[in-house]
């Protein structure tokens, strides 16, 4: 019991140092100003989408796009990657039905070796919002297919990238909890993600941690152009962390926070879904390190559930020091979670629970490894990615699909 209390208390003063040392990632008030003054002059923006079998979504997300209230001139793009389901025609028929924005439907082919699927549409995507029309767009809206916007999101982002001189803005889109696992997992993806990397610290000038959230990403063009993206991106399998570092790296500066306009519309229904969604890039972002696995799976032990485990235990046999230690530091776990849960409007039972949670993203990370070790690697779509040692992502392997075509609607 001695070693269990002092693993405890070494789990609490962790715990202490993340609750206040650690740029208060626990927080949910990184966010865009609610009413942010824009510029005197909007300047042109192009909404780059790509789309890979997005049907099942496209109507609850397009439309959105659409409709944006943007003072400026703003266009979309939406570049059908091979899909198979429809995706283009359907991007035609909800642009006929709801008007609003240019919208422009064009296809890049397969990935060349060395590039993921999605930034090779990206590629795709950006060369032509650049060339299209009668100037180069000011900022470039690089949003996944399913993710909707509220009319004044455009706007949001705009305004705060000009009057804050910022290069990339980005926001963590609020992901979809209607199911029970969905109530479980989702909030807590977002919640150790902002661990990962905190936004304050992310925000801070001169800091070098960067990330951003793929799904809603505002780019100002000569940054890109600057940084080199997506070329010098191109392999990445995790692209959004890439994509921000690459933009610092070049001297841009960085913002990420919280989403109030952005929503996720892809439901992750069951255990399975969201277990793919975790397990997927999971080893990837160790870098395929079996240290760094087994660094992470002996944090997530000591931080997360090391201190249920000594509570219970020291309960159970009459151990006070050991009960006080464990559960004060869940106690202080739970109550960094609620504001999380708060932001996805969910009940505050759930805190005490992120130890169980905690556990099945350590499963998911294991067997993220061992997907990767079994040549399965990060799959996404029908496409898997394999990183040779030493060397670039492989080629993807893609199940044959026809051309889409391009056109305008």
């Amino acid at each position: 019991m001695r070693f269990v209390t002092m693993t405890a208390a070494l789990s609490l003063a962790a715990w202490l140092w993340l609750l206040l040392g650690h740029g208060f990632f626990w927080r949910t008030d990184v966010r865009l100003p609610r009413h942010a003054a824009g510029p005197r002059h909007w300047p042109d923006v192009a909404i780059v989408v790509p789309a890979r079998d997005e049907a099942a979504v496209l109507p609850d997300s397009l439309p959105s796009l659409l409709a944006q209230d943007y003072p400026g001139e703003a266009t979309i793009v939406l570049v059908d990657d091979g899909s198979t389901d429809g995706t283009a025609a359907l991007a035609h028929a909800l642009a006929r039905r709801h008007g609003g924005l240019p919208l422009t439907v064009t296809s890049p082919g397969d990935p060349e070796p060395g590039w993921t699927g999605k930034l090779w549409a990206l590629r795709h995507g950006i060369a032509h919002a650049r060339t299209a029309g009668p100037r180069e767009p000011g900022f470039l809206l690089l949003t996944d297919a399913d993710i909707a916007h509220e009319p004044d999101s455009l706007r949001h982002l705009t305004a705060a990238a000009c009057t804050q001189d910022l290069d990339l803005v980005s926001q963590m889109a609020r992901l979809r909890v209607v199911t029970g696992w969905e109530r479980l997992v989702v909030p807590a993806f977002v919640y150790f993600f902002a661990q990962l990397y905190p936004f304050r610290r992310i925000n801070r000038p001169g800091s070098r941690t960067a990330a951003a959230a793929g799904g809603c990403v505002l780019l100002r063009t000569s940054a890109a152009a600057k940084a080199g993206v997506p070329e010098c991106i191109r392999d990445a399998v995790i692209d959004d962390v890439s994509l921000a570092r690459a933009v610092q790296r070049s001297g841009g500066r960085i913002w990420l926070g919280l989403a109030d306009r952005v929503d996720s519309v892809r439901p992750y229904p069951g255990l399975g879904e969201l277990w793919r969604m975790v397990s997927r890039s999971a080893y990837t972002q160790l870098r395929h390190s079996p240290l760094l696995l087994a660094g992470t799976v002996a944090g997530l032990v000591l931080v997360y559930l090391v201190p249920p485990a000594a509570a219970l235990l020291g309960l159970a046999a009459g151990r006070p020091a050991t009960a006080w230690a464990g559960g004060l530091a869940w106690l202080v776990m739970a109550g960094t979670y609620l504001p999380m849960l708060r932001y996805y409007r969910q009940p505050s039972w759930l805190a005490p629970l992120l130890p169980l949670t905690a556990f099945l993203y350590l499963l998911m990370t294991v067997d993220s490894a061992v997907q990767h070790h079994r040549g399965r690697g990060a799959a996404w779509k029908g496409r898997t990615y394999s990183r040779r040692p030493g060397g670039p992502v492989g080629p993807p392997d893609v199940r044959p699909a026809p051309e889409t075509g391009h056109g305008e609607a």
